[in-house]
């Protein structure tokens, strides 16, 4: 008895067949017009308003490692070698490479994004990217991002590299949360690091520091530090503490400024353009309405967590919270030496 033929699967066997045979074809084709077809125009296209690296610099670079690409068959051109030459610039973050049948090549460049300028207790200045990774100064470009400065041993060796000390990647993690919040990144301006260690921020609005410690529970610190600007800085004022320390947990700690100091607390570690300094005033001028309006609404964007256990050795003995998961403040003000 002769079997039942299965008409519907030598279809779908015919159909994958001229599905492939078109794709040999197109493949051919295209091999034989890359081999007619000369380029004709090159496109860079440099997406972001950082200007890191221009466009003068890429041609630099193509002429250097590839010599006159206009005129040249498409087939000669590796796509492939431009791309990698590319990323290999410091200030480049990836690079897309590819031919139109035009004759058109096009060149795709994602610059590296900073949020953290860095200068070294040696004098290197270099920034700090948002995947973690060091990157060189540019003289085309000077970002706007903290600044951090003070006892910071992360040394620089003019490629890009990974953070290898911990105070780096605390540095890195301190700067990532800042500018994810924009609250935070309104208010604070700069990043110390002093003898002992700690992590300070030096806010626009306020003439104080806020000792972080390191970067540990950053949510819980800024909440308390949020806590802190609604309950006191309207009965005390913003210039009353020479510093707030809220690496504490459940716990603010205040130094009162004496009368005879100054209440600047600012330090000008890197030369900005004057379109910068003049950005800077006007966004002060600003900043104290964000943080005003934020207070009003009792609104924070970053997410509370619950404290987590402190370190022994770092953090004194203290209460557990109220069960109501109210932080519990505790401020003690001594007076400034």
């Amino acid at each position: 008895m002769l079997k039942k033929i299965n008409f519907r699967a030598i279809l779908t066997g015919f159909a994958w067949l001229v599905s492939l045979a078109g794709v040999v074809l197109l493949l051919s084709f295209i091999n034989v017009k890359k081999q007619s077809v000369k380029c004709s125009n090159v496109k860079i296209l440099i997406p972001g308003a950082d200007n890191f690296i221009e466009r003068d610099e890429i041609d630099a670079i193509l002429r250097q490692s590839e010599g006159m690409l206009v005129g040249r068959n498409l087939e000669q051109i590796n796509i492939h070698k431009i791309e990698k030459r590319l990323q290999a610039n410091p200030y480049i973050a990836f690079a897309k490479v590819f031919v139109d049948m035009d004759g058109t090549l096009h060149i795709n460049v994602s610059q590296r994004k900073p949020i953290l300028r860095v200068l070294n207790d040696v004098g290197q200045d270099f920034y700090i990217d948002n995947k973690g990774l060091k990157m060189p100064i540019s003289s085309n470009f000077t970002a706007d991002v903290l600044v951090a400065s003070g006892n910071i041993k992360e040394f620089f060796g003019s490629k890009v590299d990974t953070l290898r000390t911990q105070l780096a990647k605390d540095l890195y993690k301190t700067a990532m949360y800042i500018q994810k919040d924009s609250l935070w990144n309104a208010q604070m301006e700069q990043v110390y690091v002093d003898e002992k260690g700690d992590i300070e921020l030096v806010p626009r609005v306020g003439n104080q520091r806020i000792i972080l410690g390191d970067a540990d529970s950053l949510d819980r610190k800024m909440n308390n530090l949020l806590l802190f600007y609604k309950k006191a800085m309207p009965q005390v004022g913003w210039n009353t503490y020479k510093t707030i320390n809220v690496k504490y947990t459940n716990q603010i700690v205040c130094v009162k400024r004496d009368s005879s100091e100054k209440s600047s607390t600012r330090q000008e570690v890197v030369h900005k353009p004057d379109s910068l300094i003049i950005q800077k005033k006007v966004t002060d001028s600003l900043v104290r309405d964000v943080i005003a309006e934020a207070m009003k609404n009792n609104k924070t964007e970053t997410k509370s967590t619950s404290p987590p256990a402190p370190k022994k050795e770092q953090k004194p003995k203290e209460k557990s919270p109220p069960k109501s998961g109210m932080v519990r403040m505790e401020v003690k003000m001594t007076k400034g030496n």
